[in-house]
């Protein structure tokens, strides 16, 4: 009967209701009750030994129902095992003391097993409860959590934007103040006016990095060979730091063509590339390398550069920090974001001194991850 009770309850992978566990567990008692007394009748023994079923309802109704239950099913036991006695020696007389002892030891064991997982069972839930409710608090107070540093973001992306707007605006109305001015030389009006404009690219590029960091474009995937764009790069490196007589390498064991939007790939890697070229030295080298697996492909571009300060490796990919005086600090951002576009992302892959490598991962799959979780999240 267990068997086919379990049989039936294995069929149901989502397992079944509260009112039907209930329903389950009275019918399972109400039968191994009436298999025990049918048992015992049949044997018709004065020391039976089918009663030891009863424990079975008992342990069910401690479980699923409560005390009231286990109380009611544990009377029901009792009495069950005094009723046979009884019936046993109408029949079958004299009666024996030492049965009706017997009887009232289960009838004690049964009693203090009920009550003992009864209790047991409802300290139990009552530990679950709890651990749900701080896990809802714990929930809240991430989500809490979440929204606040969310908002901190905000505000040190607004911070960052207005000191950046500041210091060219203040100087191109500085300039054209000066040069405005009738009292001024000629020369002298040229030179403000060369500011000005100066400073007003300078404004511009702000402004064109941070619209492409706050509103990036989906990728749009095309095939391409892994060497064109590592070439471009490549090419851009050498033209870049040929002041410095940079040496460039790079490798590449198979060409495999890749599906990715070029445009934003290289552009992400030139932004590396960049920053490789500033950070190593005179003669120094900068080595890119190409590797693809069955499910990603990865770019890492090294440099013989100095390792970067621990107080600057955590705070590279933050918008608008730079520690070059002419920077806008959103080029590893939008490098980043370009990144996680893919499916993949960005990371200091070595830091050591002569050789600090950046790696760049790019999912292989077409399907592109939502743009504001990718770059904002």
């Amino acid at each position: 009967m267990k068997a086919g009770e379990w049989y039936w309850l294995w069929r149901k992978p989502d397992g079944i209701s509260a009112r039907a566990t209930r329903v389950e567990t009275a019918v399972s008692s109400i039968c191994v009750f009436a298999l025990a007394w049918t048992l015992t009748v049949l044997t018709d023994r004065d020391d039976a030994p089918y009663f030891v079923l009863l424990a079975v309802p008992i342990l069910q109704c401690a479980y699923h129902f409560g005390l009231k239950a286990t109380i009611a099913t544990i009377v029901a036991s009792i009495g069950m095992i005094f009723e046979w006695a009884h019936h046993f020696f109408t029949l079958h007389p004299p009666p024996r003391p030492t049965e009706f002892l017997e009887s009232g030891m289960i009838s004690v064991i049964y009693t203090l097993m009920g009550l003992l997982v009864c209790s047991l069972v409802r300290q139990v839930d009552e530990k679950e409860r709890r651990l749900i409710q701080k896990m809802t608090e714990l929930d809240s107070t991430r989500e809490r959590l979440a929204s606040e540093e969310k908002l901190a973001a905000v505000g040190r992306l607004a911070a960052g934007v207005a000191h950046e707007i500041r210091n060219p605006v203040a100087m191109i109305v500085s300039s054209l103040g000066t040069a405005t001015d009738s009292s001024s030389q000629a020369m002298e009006r040229d030179e403000m006016f060369a500011i000005a404009s100066r400073e007003a690219r300078r404004l511009e590029n702000l402004t064109n990095d941070f619209l492409t960091y706050a509103r990036p474009s989906p990728p749009q995937r095309t095939q391409i060979r892994c060497s064109e764009i590592l070439d471009h790069i490549a090419s851009m490196t050498r033209l870049r730091g040929s002041e410095k007589r940079i040496n460039v390498f790079y490798e590449l064991g198979a060409d495999p063509v890749i599906s990715v939007d070029p445009y934003q790939v290289e552009a992400a890697l030139v932004n590396i590339a960049m920053n490789a070229v500033t950070a190593t030295p005179a003669e120094g080298a900068i080595h890119f390398a190409f590797q693809e697996d069955a499910t990603q492909l990865s770019f890492a571009v090294k440099n013989s550069g100095e390792r970067i300060p621990e107080a600057e490796l955590t705070r590279i990919f933050e918008p608008f920090f730079t520690t070059k005086h002419w920077g806008t600090g959103l080029g590893l951002a939008i490098s980043r974001g370009v990144a996680r576009a893919h499916g993949g992302d960005l990371w200091v892959s070595k830091n050591e001194p002569g050789a600090v490598e950046f790696t760049l991962s790019l999912d292989l799959k077409e399907a592109n991850v939502s743009q504001e979780e990718l770059f904002h999240g």
